[in-house]
């Protein structure tokens, strides 16, 4: 017997308070040594083509800004070039190549097989749903051993808190990555490159810090994201830290009022799986 829906979205609400690094603390960034090797002279690209075509041709914007996948509109086809991207990669020996090519790779790989995650389960109204972790409390997918690169099997979690935090030690890592949640980060519409990864993340650092997602006030107090909460130890590690990250990105009013706002009220997010809600098969 199915769940009736009151007793669903108590559910939900439960599972997002509970879900492991995501709610009340994020998981320390624990470096992976052998993932810190790097080629600095290196000078090969890794194609990323097939995944650009793939988000161009799903992924669009709603007319709030929130980046929407039309997950019931990726028949076969679709799928199986998911895959092959997804498996061109395994198939790189990432560590030869530079730091720029690196960033992107990884970004891209979390990216693609997030949305592979959500494929394989879909319908289903929240990442949270999908309870593939293990560990008998484990919420989420983030713990699943999902590709196996240079002959390491990883995860989502290897992935962001043993490889991209660590290494790199940049904040904007949280504006590129996106966990198929509406409260997240838009899963940008474009492929990120090595050629063009600054421009990238500032761009995905700009476009969340002044969406409602990012902040915003409401009745004279700052609202933002949980993710300034989750991983205040990346924007500085309090709230004095988050407030400036906030004012490096924003702009118009909401650079005004933050000009003169020295604490949050609040933080949100909406754990809301990122749907464009088009079942019709392509």
């Amino acid at each position: 017997m199915g769940m009736t829906r009151p007793f669903a979205s108590v559910l939900l609400l439960l599972l997002a308070a509970l879900a492991p690094g995501r709610a009340l603390a994020a998981p320390d960034a624990e470096p992976w040594p052998r993932w810190e090797r790097h080629d600095a002279g290196a000078t090969a690209t890794i194609d990323h083509s097939a995944w650009d075509g793939w988000l161009k041709r799903y992924v669009s914007a709603d007319p709030l800004g929130v980046a929407r996948v039309a997950y019931g509109r990726v028949g076969e086809d679709g799928r199986r070039a998911l895959a092959r991207y997804i498996d061109g990669l395994a198939a790189v020996a990432v560590s030869r190549h530079n730091r720029a090519e690196q960033r992107a790779f990884w970004i891209n790989l979390y990216n693609a097989l997030t949305v592979r995650v959500i494929l394989d389960r879909y319908p289903v109204e929240s990442i949270l749903r999908i309870n593939t972790s293990p560990g008998w409390l484990s919420i989420g997918p983030w713990g699943k051993k999902l590709v196996t690169v240079e002959g390491e099997m990883l995860s989502l979690d290897d992935i962001e808190h043993r490889i991209l935090r660590p290494v790199w030690r940049d904040p904007r890592i949280h504006y590129a990555v996106n966990c198929a949640s509406v409260g997240c980060p838009n899963l940008r519409q474009e492929a990120y490159t090595g050629a063009r990864i600054e421009a990238q993340l500032d761009d995905q650092a700009r476009a969340y810090v002044n969406s409602w997602r990012g902040a915003h006030f409401e009745d004279g107090g700052l609202y933002v994201s949980s993710i300034y909460k989750w991983y205040v130890a990346d924007f500085g590690g309090n709230e004095t830290g988050v407030l400036a990250q906030l004012r490096r990105y924003a702009g118009g009013d909401l650079a005004q009022r933050l000009a003169k706002t020295d604490r949050i009220a609040g933080y949100h997010y909406d754990w809301d799986l990122n749907d464009a809600a088009q079942p019709a098969a392509e």
